[in-house]
């Protein structure tokens, strides 16, 4: 079985029009999005047609990270956005239970608690039956200073994670500050993210944390010579008798969306096939063909299948066994 790990729900356009009328009138007449049952079902149709056409058997659905806009202003309107977004993940996963899991979008927002984002996360896990979360970890989405993952702020948001056993996927989402497309906000963020958690020992608190990276781990392990000398220069705080830099990344699990075979191979050679997840994020921005291989970026499966440095035992764990060791809710 193929399993990706990281894909986006494919809505229609009636989710989208929903935000602009709560951004219009302020969310002080939130409702529901028009969307009917037909216009969802072709949207979900033309998404199992894309997993068949590359072998994929099941996605996990959560929302389009860059139109999460956890800095939209009054924070009622992220409420209500992201709730939006979970119910369509959740209205596409009925339709095709065999297909599709979801992973819920958080509503937290710049400056406040991170507890505000409980009620949606126990609503999702508890009665909508997803199987993870995503995880912003610049709700400021590039306009200001957020804590970074290895901060207390957190903390609480990983012991509800532990406790209802589920991962969290770190994704960032938008990118407001006119130096960074949200691309490269994406790969900011997430090295921010592995590094924050290493020096803020938070696997020594939360041993049964279950984090994704995305994007490969954004730029740390292929800039890992750089961590590896800090990690042991004791003029920058680093211990020459600590553990290896490399060995703190086992605590973490990375997906495939990179897009670049040699990128993809050094992150498995850097980590290992165990701590690999297969993911796509397909249809999405891979999805224009690669020039030189006649298949789009996003076409991930036969990439992984020529690599010749690994046995079918390292390819069943990337396609399949991480993923359901990684999100134990998800039943397929």
């Amino acid at each position: 079985m193929i399993i990706d790990s990281h894909a986006h729900i494919v809505a229609p356009d009636g989710l989208y029009a929903f935000r602009a009328n709560l951004m219009a009138d302020g969310g002080y007449h939130i409702g529901q999005p028009k969307i009917s049952d037909d216009s969802l079902a072709a949207c979900a149709h033309s998404n199992v047609e894309t997993m068949d056409a590359v072998g994929t058997d099941v996605q996990l659905l959560s929302p389009r990270p860059y139109h999460q806009g956890h800095s939209m202003k009054p924070a009622r309107l992220v409420d209500a956005w992201i709730r939006a977004n979970n119910d369509v993940i959740a209205r596409t996963v009925e339709m095709h239970p065999k297909r599709f899991a979801g992973v819920a979008g958080l509503p937290i927002t710049p400056d406040e608690p991170v507890e505000r984002a409980f009620p949606e996360l126990r609503r999702t896990v508890e009665e909508l039956g997803f199987v993870g979360v995503t995880v912003n970890p610049d709700p400021h989405e590039g306009t200001g200073t957020a804590p970074a993952l290895g901060d207390p702020y957190w903390y609480p948001l990983f012991e509800q994670l532990v406790e209802l056993k589920v991962p969290m996927q770190v994704h960032s989402a938008g990118c407001y500050n006119g130096r960074e497309t949200y691309s490269e906000h994406f790969i900011t963020e997430e090295s921010v993210a592995i590094l924050s958690m290493i020096r803020g020992k938070v696997f020594e608190r939360f041993p049964t944390l279950n984090v994704m990276i995305s994007h490969g781990g954004g730029s740390v392990p292929y800039q890992l010579g750089r961590w590896q000398a800090e990690h042991l220069h004791p003029g920058l705080g680093g211990d020459p008798h600590a553990p290896r830099f490399e060995d703190h990344l086992k605590h973490f699990h990375f997906d495939t969306v990179l897009h670049y075979s040699p990128a993809l191979e050094l992150l498995l050679k850097t980590v290992g096939s165990d701590r690999v997840l297969f993911g796509t994020e397909r249809p999405g921005s891979g999805s224009t063909e690669n020039p030189e291989t006649g298949r789009p970026f996003d076409d991930l499966k036969p990439v992984i299948e020529g690599f010749d440095f690994l046995d079918e035992t390292d390819r069943r764990r990337v396609f399949e066994e991480n993923a359901r060791r990684v999100f134990p809710r998800l039943k397929v």
